[in-house]
Parts: structure tokens; C-alpha cells; sequence
């Protein structure tokens, strides 16, 4: 004990606990609390990157400081044990994502926003910013995207500019649409999207389409009529399209060739990680004589000559001056679904290059692709469209104002709902399902399996299940109490049970401790890990090649050690792989016979592959959506497949998970009511979390009521 620490006064309980709660480790606590519940909620953006390469950083740092500071030796042992808290829940949170997974490289280079995220914590601890090497920072032709610290310019693209500074004119400008009269003075975006909401008359979303002329196609492959007629409307001139054919239906065909039949080259494809480098497959397979190029990191292999350049989401902050003038006369966005939050980083960068590619071209190509277009909220289309020009912020764009005062109606007049849906549609909204266009597709169904947790990990479930109920009624009666004046209430206040359950979220939002819904389902995934692998094999030895889907890795490992006793042969996709053992582990389970099981990530191998060779998928843990579900399923259920599809669901008997999956079947809704006129009752856009707590609190009233009389 040093002298200082012996002069130090034995302090009241209180004076001890402000001290922990001062200096760099609470801050890191904090921040890796936050990080860890992103990625467990699936919501991984360039924020959540950087806070935890920040983290990393200062860990490191910490480290150094406490290994070299002049403290006792109880004291640097206690906060090296806080520090190590703080490393552990980094080392168990960066396997799921591999983006994460990058940033722990001691030579990783820092993220866009990452120095702005250090500065700030160190703020926050109380501590002085050291002083460091100032990288000099690239001159770009443009103002950077919101955001953006550090963008770059690869040589390649210097070189084109350099070679070719002048864009060849486009004279096809439409002619200037009429000052709009009659709905000058209205609000008409809530009124739009009601229109989809309620005024479908049992039609479909789906604008008018051309019949197809014979199209010659490389290699002797054929397109299908309803991805002709697509391609058919591109080269008579229509210009944007929400893509949202079910999944499985061959959107990026139609979207490659689309800009074949408009010449919207160069073209910009922005797509998810996981896809990129299928992109290029696609684009070599179906336009062999555009070369295609794809955007890694600082863009140090680009190559800014070729006709079709594809860059993911995640490295798009970095990128966005360039691309914003390099003269795309075309621009697809696959998995469009991925923008529907305009606040998000990822959502500004995609709009930036639009408006950017439509103040240069007049009328580029414009398609967004998704077979999902609506998870949550029907307000989902808005960043979609908006991509697409038809709105601008809070209004509607030239083209479709104009459309809508052709009309003649106004959102008081009820015809005005079904004339405005139309108008959004003949914009380019093109929905087609399989059952409708598709008819060598066989059917597909979702059967649930249930299954019993036994023994004490089904015991810890349920008592843990009880637990959360019992809080959940304890501040239901806390809240009645506080009522002032004291209303008596007759049977079950639902309003406050919402209310209460919408607490409790929040809770689960802010803090880890305790039981939630998140880590309950989490706990349900990992007791059911075992009986869905082995479900699994069982199907394998009778049926063949089945796909595995689980949420998270150690759900994944479970099955993957399961099928290894079993003597089942297995490959793994999973987020964390490189392109190459990626590629390896598809080729292995679709060419190999001897393996028999793909064993997927729910987030990494939901989009964008092709694993027909099976037709039955088993999904080991549900998602919390049921668009997330449906592109699992849709990884078999998809053209070419030739056998009826089926998806097992296993499902956790009498616990949480039997009412969760109800909520997924539930919200399947929206989509069937919006899209595909389905005249069935529209249930809200429901939170599944939030109801799984109002089902919770409303059934443990209901038993409580029935035992007290």
C-alpha cells in the first residue's frame, strides 16, 4: 500500500461506489452494453461499428494506463478484473458480425466516425484527449456525405476522370410538369399510405406491364414472362421501379438486363455484404460483355472503367463522394428493405447518390429490389420511395403530384384513396407472387414442430418465464396504487397492461439485468439447439439435404457439434467468413453428397444465395419478423426448385416462443394487404416484443384473478 492510499480516509460506502463510478471503465461499460445489445437485436450500423472500435481502442489504452499508474496493488487488480469484464463482453460480441469481428486486428484501420467516438468518451471519462498523428486526408471533388470523416478516392477513379472529364449529354429531358392547383394546400403522405392500407379493392401492386418481345439472352438461358415484362417496360422507357417480387422470383436478372434494355450505364449496384460478390456472378452470367468491378474496402482494386460497379452498405460512407460523380446513368439497390430507417447513415448515403445521380442524369434507371418491402410499419415504403423520386421529404415528387391532380380528387373525397394508390403503382411498382406467375414452383408450407424443454434447463426456462411475470404484475399493481385519485377497476386494465409492457421494453432497451424478453428467447434458442439438430439429422438420413437456420452462433455451434456425433457431414455460412470459405462452404453442401446439412445464419445467409438442392429448411430459432422468416424459407423456395417445399419450426411448448411465433404469423399481414390486395382483416403493425409482454402480463393476471376466487 502506498502512502497516498494510506492517507486516504476509510470513506462511507457512498465516497467508494462514486469512485468506481468515475474514470475510462464505467464510460467502456456503458458503450459495450449498448454495442452488445445492437448486434443481439440484429441492428448493427456504421454507429454501432465505430462505438465498438472505440471501445477496443480504449480498452488497450486502460490497460496501459492501470499496468503503469502508481496504484496499490488492490486496486490495480480490481480494475484490471473491470477492464477484463469489458474485454469479455468485446471477445463474445465481435463472432457475431464479422464486421466486428475485423475491428479487434491490432492494424484494423480506424472506421469514419470512430476518432469523433473516442473524443467523446474520453470527454466523458475525464481524461485528455492525447495528442496523435493527424492523418492528411484526401481532397475530394465534392462536400462529404453527412457523417462521413474520411472518404476516399481510389486512383482508378482519378484515372477515368482524368481520362474522361466531360459525361455525354442526355437531351431526353420530360417536359415540366403543371404547377399543381388543387392539392397545393394539402398534407398528402399520410393519405398515400393509407391508400395501400385500405383502398386495394382486392388488386394487387403491380403497375401496368407490356408483353414481352422474344429477348435474346448469353448462354442459352431463358427468362421467365414475368421477368421479361419488366425488362420489356425498360426499354420503352419507363424509368423506376420497386422491384418487389416475392422472394426466389429472379429480381437481379430482371434488374441487370432492365439496364441492358434503358443502356443505364455506367450502372451503381448497392447491395448487402453477404451478396456482393454474387452480384458479379449474376452480372457476368447474364450481361457477359459488361465488365463489373466490386468496391472492397478503400476501393484499391476498383476498376473505374467498368460498366457496372457493386459496393456494399457497409464501406458506402467511404465511398459516396466519388460515386456521386462518376456519371451513373443507372442505380439498383437490392435488399431495398435495408433504408427503411431515413435516419440511419446507411439510409442518408443511398439517398445522397440518388438525388445526386438524378441532378446529373435526366432520367437514370432507378430500381429498388426487395421481396420484403414492408417489415414493421407501412411507413416502410417511404425511404424506398424517395429513393426513387416519387416524394421529396414530406411531399410528393413532380411526377406523382402531377398524377394525383390529374385525378381530381382531394383526401376528403373517399375515391380519392384508390385513384392515389393507383398513381403510386403506375410509378413502377411491380409485386408478382409465385403462385400467380410461377407455376412449375411447387407449393411451400410453414408446419410447426412443438417441442418439451425437459430436465433443468427446461425447468430454469419456465421458472425464469415466472419471474418476468411476477415483475410485470408487481408494477402493474404498483401503477394502479399510484393512481390519485384511486379509480377501482373491474377485471383487467388492458390500457395500462400496454402501458406497462411498453415500460418494461424500454427497461429491456436500456439495461441487461434481469430478466427480458430478448435474453429469455435467447435462452429458448440454446435449450432448443439439440432437439432441432437432431430433428434435423432425421430428415437428412430420410429426405436428403436439409437447411439449418439458427440466430446465434452458439445455437449454430450446438447443432454443428450435434450433427459431428451423429456422423452427419455439415458446412457452416455464417457472418464472420471471408468471401472464399464462404463460397467453399456453399459449393460443398450444393456438389458434395456426402454433406448433407447447411447450417445458416439467420442474418448472414438470409439473402441473396441459392441452396435449391433442398426442400426442407429447419429453422431452429425465430426471428422477429416474419419478412426475416420468409427469406430463410426463400433460400429453397425459389425458380428451379422442382419438390414441394417444406420449414420446420421448432417450436418451445408452453413457454414464450409458441406466442411469438403466433405474433410472426400475424404480422404477415401487412404485406398481403398492402401489396397483394388481400381482402383480410389488416392487423396494426405490431411489436412483437411488445406484445409477447402484454400476452405475458395479461395471462399471469388472468390466473391471479382466478386464484383469488
Amino acid at each position: 500500500m502506498t502512502a497516498r492510499d494510506r492517507r486516504q480516509p476509510r470513506g462511507t460506502g457512498s465516497a467508494a461506489r462514486q469512485s468506481r463510478e468515475q474514470g475510462m471503465i464505467p464510460v467502456l461499460a456503458r458503450a459495450v452494453r449498448d454495442v452488445e445489445l445492437a448486434v443481439q437485436r440484429g441492428r448493427v450500423r456504421p454507429a454501432t461499428r465505430s462505438m465498438f472500435q472505440a471501445v477496443a481502442l480504449l480498452v488497450r489504452e486502460e490497460r496501459r494506463r492501470i499496468q503503469t499508474d502508481d496504484l496499490s496493488e488492490a486496486r490495480r487488480t480490481e480494475q484490471l478484473k473491470r477492464l477484463e469484464g469489458v474485454a469479455t463482453v468485446l471477445a463474445r460480441t465481435a463472432p457475431r458480425d464479422s464486421s466486428l469481428l475485423a475491428l479487434l486486428a491490432e492494424d484494423a484501420e480506424l472506421l469514419p466516425s470512430t476518432r469523433t467516438v473516442l473524443r467523446e468518451m474520453r470527454i466523458a471519462a475525464g481524461t485528455e484527449q492525447p495528442s496523435e498523428p493527424v492523418r492528411p486526408e484526401p481532397v475530394l471533388p465534392v462536400s462529404p456525405s453527412p457523417g462521413a470523416e474520411r472518404q476516399v478516392v481510389p486512383q482508378s477513379v482519378i484515372s477515368r476522370q482524368l481520362a474522361n472529364p466531360f459525361l455525354e449529354p442526355d437531351f431526353s429531358a420530360p417536359p415540366p410538369p403543371r404547377r399543381p392547383r388543387l392539392l397545393v394546400t394539402w398534407e398528402l403522405l399520410a393519405p398515400l399510405l393509407r391508400s395501400f392500407e385500405t383502398a386495394s379493392g382486392g388488386a394487387p401492386s403491380c403497375m401496368a406491364l407490356p408483353q414481352p418481345s422474344p429477348l435474346p439472352v448469353p448462354g442459352g438461358r431463358t427468362l421467365m414472362p414475368h421477368q421479361a415484362q419488366v425488362v420489356a417496360a425498360a426499354g420503352a422507357g419507363h424509368r423506376t421501379f420497386l422491384l418487389a417480387d416475392e422472394p426466389g422470383l429472379g429480381k437481379t436478372a430482371q434488374a441487370l438486363l432492365a439496364a441492358e434494355a434503358a443502356r443505364a450505364y455506367p450502372l451503381l449496384a448497392v447491395v448487402p455484404n453477404v451478396v456482393k460478390a454474387n452480384w458479379a456472378r449474376e452480372v457476368g452470367m447474364w450481361t457477359p460483355h459488361r465488365p463489373v468491378t466490386v468496391v472492397h474496402g478503400d476501393g484499391n482494386t476498383v476498376d473505374a472503367f467498368s460498366d457496372v460497379v457493386v459496393v456494399n452498405y457497409d464501406v458506402l460512407d467511404r465511398h459516396v463522394g466519388w460515386l456521386g460523380t462518376l456519371g451513373f446513368r443507372g442505380m439498383v439497390v437490392d435488399e431495398a428493405h435495408f433504408i427503411k430507417n431515413k435516419a440511419s447513415q446507411r439510409s442518408q448515403n443511398v439517398l445522397q447518390l440518388s438525388e445526386r445521380i438524378r441532378s446529373r442524369t435526366v432520367r437514370p434507371l432507378l430500381m429498388a429490389l426487395t421481396g420484403t418491402p414492408l417489415i414493421n410499419d407501412i411507413e416502410d415504403f417511404l425511404a424506398i420511395w424517395e429513393f426513387l423520386g416519387w416524394i421529396k421529404n414530406d411531399e410528393p415528387g413532380p411526377g406523382l403530384m402531377q398524377a394525383l391532380e390529374e385525378n381530381g380528387f382531394t383526401p376528403a373525397e373517399s375515391e380519392f384513396y384508390p385513384a392515389a394508390r393507383s398513381a403510386v403503382i403506375e410509378l413502377g411498382i411491380v409485386r408478382r407472387r409465385k403462385v400467380d406467375v410461377a407455376a412449375d414452383i411447387p407449393a411451400r408450407r410453414v408446419a410447426d414442430l412443438p417441442v418439451e424443454l425437459e430436465g433443468s434447463v427446461g425447468r430454469s426456462i419456465r421458472e425464469a418465464e415466472r419471474l418476468l411475470a411476477r415483475r410485470l404484475v408487481k408494477r402493474y399493481q404498483s401503477a394502479l396504487e399510484a393512481r390519485s385519485p384511486a379509480v377501482p377497476v373491474q377485471g383487467i386494465d388492458h390500457a395500462l397492461v400496454r402501458k406497462v409492457a411498453t415500460w418494461e421494453r424500454q427497461d429491456s432497451d436500456e439495461t441487461q439485468s434481469g430478466e427480458n424478453v430478448f435474453s429469455m428467447m435467447r435462452r429458448i434458442g440454446q435449450a432448443k439447439a439439440v432437439l432441432a439438430a437432431d430433428y434435423t439429422a432425421q430428415l437428412a438420413r430420410s429426405v436428403g439435404k436439409v437447411v439449418f437456420f439458427a440466430k446465434h452462433v452458439d445455437v449454430m455451434d450446438a447443432a454443428e457439434q450435434t450433427f459431428a456425433q451423429r456422423g452427419i457431414r455439415c458446412s457452416s455460412i455464417r457472418g464472420d467468413q471471408t468471401p472464399r470459405v464462404r463460397q467453399q462452404a456453399i459449393a460443398a453442401f450444393l456438389d458434395d453428397p456426402e454433406v448433407a446439412v447447411v447450417v445458416c445464419s439467420l442474418t448472414a445467409a438470409g439473402v441473396g444465395l441459392n441452396l435449391q438442392v433442398a426442400s426442407d429448411v429447419v429453422l431452429a430459432e425465430l426471428s422477429w419478423t416474419n419478412a426475416e422468416q420468409t427469406q430463410a424459407i426463400d433460400r429453397v423456395h425459389r425458380i428451379g426448385q422442382d419438390q414441394p417445399v417444406t420449414a420446420w419450426r421448432i417450436i418451445a411448448a408452453q413457454t414464450i416462443d409458441a406466442r411469438i411465433a403466433e405474433l410472426i404469423d400475424e404480422k404477415a399481414g401487412l404485406a398481403a394487404r398492402a401489396l397483394d390486395g388481400s381482402e383480410d382483416e389488416l392487423t396494426s403493425a405490431v411489436d412483437v416484443q411488445l406484445e409477447a409482454l402484454v400476452t405475458l402480463l395479461t395471462d399471469a393476471l388472468t390466473d391471479l384473478a382466478e386464484q383469488q376466487t
